[in-house]
């Protein structure tokens, strides 16, 4: 079993509902989900929001997070995930942000930023976020294959942080 195939499955274990707000993998991150048979019950639906307009206007990513940490930040990452989250049926969902190659005005090439965002409760208020900053390297089409895979293998992971996130005080 490869490791997409295993994230899928413990993706049904745990019932999640994946939407993804993909930038810099374009889609790649629901895509791999789909190759997976069956993924029908685990892809909701995905948005691709490349420039900045798009991440404003299709996912509620303010103009002020935009100008003062830059488009690739976790901030914008957090923004594109929770947006994506009020957006679908999803109970979980996966952003990313980043440059693949050279022309990121200053940000080193292969960074890439994400959320993971898992809705605890009905409620969208409760609601815990997941946020890192990589690095990969390569021509773009590889950061943006590895930064597409990266991605849902860290499902599992976060979702067991989760557990002390969400745990009731």
């Amino acid at each position: 079993m490869n490791t997409i195939t295993a994230t899928a499955h413990f993706m049904t274990r745990h019932e999640l509902l994946l939407v993804t707000a993909e930038s810099c993998t374009a889609g790649l991150i629901a895509s791999h989900l789909a190759d997976v048979p069956g993924a029908g019950h685990l892809l909701d639906c995905a948005f691709v929001a490349y420039s900045e307009s798009a991440k404003q206007h299709c996912l509620g990513v303010k103009e002020e997070t935009i100008r003062q940490y830059g488009l690739t930040s976790e901030e914008v990452a957090r923004e594109m995930a929770l947006g994506a989250l009020r957006n679908s049926r999803a109970n979980l969902a996966i952003s990313n942000t980043g440059v693949a190659d050279d022309s990121g005005g200053g940000t080193p090439a292969g960074t890439q930023c994400y959320a993971w965002a898992f809705q605890t409760h009905q409620r969208l208020d409760q609601v815990a976020v997941f946020t890192e900053t990589r690095r990969f390297d390569g021509d773009r089409n590889a950061v943006r294959e590895a930064g597409a895979v990266y991605a849902l293998l860290r499902v599992p992971h976060y979702y067991e942080q989760l557990a002390s996130v969400a745990a009731p005080e």
